[in-house]
């Protein structure tokens, strides 16, 4: 089975333990997010390769973030340290039993520092696929840069290319967003959308209707994320919906990271496609029922355990 390689901006998180305002929480707990991050990790619990490239800075929070990916069998040559800015920090509050806010402070972060130069192009050609979001491209014009020079090497390598739109409204705006995801999108093989994202780039009134019409733009395989409603994939021509699968949601934050990285490994291994988004619907379930972005993601044991609430 040929790896997993991508690349963006792995971040420290301080998450409240209490429902209500930030301001009133007595505590915060420390951890480590990041998209890209979350679904590499994923795909190596599932018993993949995975590969992440990125900067941190040369701080404890980069540190935490070293250690973390150490922890969960990614390679740490790609992990680099830029010693002239500081690692990210996200803060996630949950402003209601059922309402997560998020912040980030990460303008002029290592992340943000993200260049062409940083992306080894022998791993991205040897991959199995290339994993990209839309999150990358909007934290600063070199890292839009490495994004592109990653999916023009894959492709030239004919490398399977994976595109998360990740649309983060907190980071640019929808125009930007739309001139930048489009091409990138017309290079992907697969792409990963929510409905509201797949509308920066095409029109439709129906998720099977995106689905048709962000294929147009160039992937064979387009997946929309229904969150709680399950997804609606477009493959070979063919629209397969996607049931939700029972869950208990405790933090939706990281769901459709984990989803995109059970689809991904699961393709990478050569299953079929509705084993594909079976593992991948399973995923999200299980991701939302625990604290932390990626914490919660499975292993392939877990994946065949399916939701029993007692195993033995």
């Amino acid at each position: 089975m040929s790896g997993l390689v991508t690349l963006g901006e792995a971040m420290a998180v301080l998450t409240s333990p209490i429902v209500g305002p930030l301001r009133h929480a007595p505590n915060l707990t420390l951890g480590v997010a990041g998209a890209e991050a979350t679904v590499a990790i994923g795909v190596a619990r599932l018993g993949g390769q995975a590969t992440w490239i990125g900067r941190v800075g040369d701080d404890e929070f980069g540190r935490l973030i070293r250690m973390t990916l150490a922890g969960q069998q990614l390679p740490a040559e790609h992990v680099l340290t830029d010693e002239h800015a500081p690692t990210a920090l996200m803060v996630k509050e949950r402003r209601t039993g059922t309402r997560t806010r998020v912040s980030y402070y990460r303008t002029g972060s290592a992340g943000s520092r993200l260049r062409p130069a940083d992306v080894d192009e022998t791993a991205v050609r040897r991959a199995g696929a290339l994993h990209l979001t839309g999150i990358t491209p909007a934290l600063s014009e070199s890292a839009r840069d490495a994004a592109f020079a990653a999916a023009e090497t894959a492709r030239a390598a004919g490398v399977t290319i994976s595109l998360d739109l990740n649309y983060r409204r907190a980071l640019w705006t929808p125009d930007e967003a739309t001139a930048a995801l489009h091409p990138l999108a017309s290079a992907a093989t697969v792409v990963f959308a929510t409905e509201d994202e797949a509308r920066l780039l095409v029109d439709g009134s129906d998720p099977a209707q995106l689905a048709h019409a962000l294929a147009a733009l160039g992937p064979r395989e387009v997946v929309i994320k229904l969150g709680g409603d399950g997804a609606v994939a477009l493959t070979d021509g063919e629209i397969i919906t996607v049931p939700p699968r029972p869950t208990t949601v405790v933090d939706p934050v990281g769901a459709g990271d984990s989803f995109a990285a059970a689809y991904l490994a699961a393709r990478l291994r050569g299953d079929p496609v509705r084993q594909q988004l079976d593992d991948a619907a399973a995923a999200g379930a299980l991701t939302v029922a625990v604290r932390g972005d990626w914490e919660g993601l499975p292993d392939r044991s877990e994946l065949a355990a399916g939701a029993s609430d007692v195993t033995r």
